[in-house]
């Protein structure tokens, strides 16, 4: 039966993570070959594979590179990144997948649900070598899902909209109509709910139904949606839209309205500076300190697998207070530290659809 853990410690921001379990697998030390034993190639230390929007997107494989840089660095080994290609398979992705595990690299870690297919196949033809898969479940004894409680970030973030807002009416956008951007959507409105008493409206949209037609890939698209929330008055919106939520966090910024980032603290991106003062905060996912942590544990000997759950217990997920603006909003610190303490303590019951 395939374990479940739940690490005890991490800190947002690609910090160090005490390690909850061991598993089978190899080492960084380990040939990361497949089952006749490996190729015989070099050693290698952590990889990863983006997702749709790749290197750039200043939010979800940002993350996931801070990680890596961070592993890089701690440990001194060689690390690969790898852009996804528009249109692609999943025969495409077992390809790249393969390819980083015969070349030794370990772990090999998919950034997305859309590798799942891909990691299921692949994880099995390389069993020396550690897997990792962000925001996806997938079965195998050397394979460590990371997964992480958005909809707790985005009750928090759905509080700092209800205390922000002064037209009674907030966004949310989506970029794909999917299960796991349901979590933000759920997480936000109960938030915005709960701290307004139902006064707030909350207006959502989503960019696309499929990937496949740009959701998390197309800023315009982010950026028209936005807009038309803006023009229903609302004046907070949050994005879980990847690539698209630049778009996003532009139209807010031109319409003097305050943006909510998410997964990365956006207010500090540097791509993003000339809207940084409209960024009220951002919904934090740590996507980097998971990435860090897998490759600490193989590094360490002792593989993570099975599910890996991140959420604010162990400041897996959490909420941005870089910008100054954010402080001086009355209330807003209050009601947030108050929200995280009952959600961490079981008082509150967050919902994820």
């Amino acid at each position: 039966m395939r374990r479940t853990s739940k690490l005890t410690r991490v800190a947002v921001g690609v910090a160090s993570i005490a390690l909850a379990a061991t598993a089978c697998g190899g080492t960084s030390s380990d040939n990361g070959g497949g089952s006749d034993g490996g190729d015989g190639g070099e050693k290698k230390g952590v990889a990863i594979a983006y997702d749709i929007g790749g290197k750039g997107d200043q939010s979800f494989n940002d993350a996931a590179f801070a990680g890596l840089e961070k592993a890089k660095k701690e440990f001194g080994y060689q690390t690969d990144d790898v852009e996804p290609t528009e249109g692609e398979t999943d025969a495409d992705k077992e390809q790249r997948l393969s390819s980083l595990a015969r070349q030794g690299y370990n772990p090999v870690i998919g950034v997305g649900f859309a590798y799942g297919p891909a990691m299921e196949a692949v994880a099995k033809k390389y069993p020396k070598t550690t897997f990792g898969i962000v925001d996806s479940v997938v079965e195998g004894d050397n394979v460590a899902s990371l997964v992480f409680a958005e909809e707790q970030a985005s009750y928090l973030a759905g509080v700092a909209a209800a205390k922000a807002t002064k037209t009674n009416t907030v966004g949310f956008v989506g970029g794909v109509d999917i299960p796991l951007i349901h979590k933000f959507e759920a997480g936000y409105k109960q938030g915005v709910q709960d701290t307004s008493g139902g006064k707030v409206k909350v207006v959502s949209q989503y960019l696309t139904q499929t990937a496949e037609e740009g959701g998390f890939s197309s800023p315009d698209k982010g950026k028209a949606a936005a807009e038309g929330q803006i023009e229903k008055k609302a004046d907070v919106v949050y994005q879980a839209a990847g690539l698209s939520g630049q778009g996003v966090i532009e139209a807010a910024a031109k319409a003097k309205v305050w943006a909510i980032g998410v997964d990365s603290d956006q207010y500090k991106q540097e791509a993003l500076a000339a809207y940084k003062n409209y960024i009220l905060t951002s919904a934090l996912k740590d996507v980097g300190g998971a990435v860090y942590t897998l490759a600490k544990s193989v590094h360490d000997g002792k593989p993570l697998t099975g599910t890996q759950t991140f959420d604010l217990k162990v400041n897996g997920v959490g909420l941005s207070e870089s910008n100054p603006e954010f402080a001086k909003i009355s209330g807003l610190t209050d009601a947030v530290a108050k929200a995280k303490e009952g959600i961490i303590d079981g008082s509150i019951k967050v919902k994820t659809e």
